[in-house]
């Protein structure tokens, strides 16, 4: 594929961009015209190609995936510039750009935890991320004018979720923002499906002392040659029942 012919408003967006993950998915299409998810992993080391998308298209730059054969032979994403026209100039709304400010007043709202484990982190290890994947409601530009649509995320938290978000219908065909505010990983807290899935889930994190317990459980499990979730749902069940 060609390198696009861009307008000079296009391509003088797409050269401000500086940081470097976004940078380096626009340069490669500037001139290859495309970039796969294969260059992502192995030229780039970009475990999470979606990610390093995503962050070109919170910088206003719009992209649209399509598929390409790999090296093995079979189908792969691939990305290359959008429609100009749909170029948002001054609407940097990504998390690259997600300011000090919101972060705090976040912290002063829900507290310095994870909105996933529902434990206490510190503050340099949150991350903000939309309730509301950007992939699927970035061109909203109601999505991003209230701080209930943030959260704050481990690390940990937040790769789950881009995980499961990048694998689900929603996110790859049908871009419905009322779907994902229905999901467990927008809100936790108040949910009826786990991306598209009539699934309920409960994520626990030990923490300081509290590992003793999950060791003590772990030797636990592997005297009684049971896995960890299953002998919790045991537990849990048994002491509903009792109670």
């Amino acid at each position: 594929m060609k390198p696009p012919k861009l307008p000079a408003k296009f391509t003088r967006l797409c050269n401000s961009v500086t940081a470097k993950r976004p940078k380096t998915v626009i340069d490669h299409i500037l001139k290859h015209g495309f970039i796969t998810t294969q260059d992502l992993k192995d030229k780039y080391g970009y475990n999470h190609p979606p990610r390093a998308v995503r962050d070109v298209k919170e910088h206003g730059i719009p992209i649209v995936m399509f598929r390409v054969i790999g090296s093995d032979g079979r189908k792969i994403a691939a990305y290359k510039f959008g429609d100009p026209e749909k170029l948002r100039m001054g609407t940097q709304l990504g998390r690259t750009v997600l300011s000090k400010e919101l972060k705090q007043s976040l912290v002063e709202r829900y507290g310095a935890n994870c909105a996933i484990y529902c434990v206490p982190f510190p503050e340099r290890e949150l991350q903000i991320d939309h309730r509301v994947p950007f992939e699927v409601a970035g061109d909203d530009p109601k999505a991003t004018a209230k701080i209930e649509d943030y959260m704050l995320l481990c690390g940990s938290a937040n790769r789950a979720k881009s995980w499961s978000c990048e694998h689900c219908v929603n996110w790859l065909e049908l871009k419905k923002p009322e779907v994902c505010r229905t999901c467990y990983w927008a809100y936790p807290e108040s949910y009826i499906h786990v991306a598209m899935r009539p699934v309920r889930r409960a994520d626990i994190f030990w923490s300081e002392g509290e590992v003793a317990d999950y060791d003590l459980l772990k030797q636990k499990t592997e005297q009684l040659q049971k896995n960890i979730p299953g002998y919790v749902k045991e537990i849990v069940k048994e002491h509903l029942k009792g109670g």
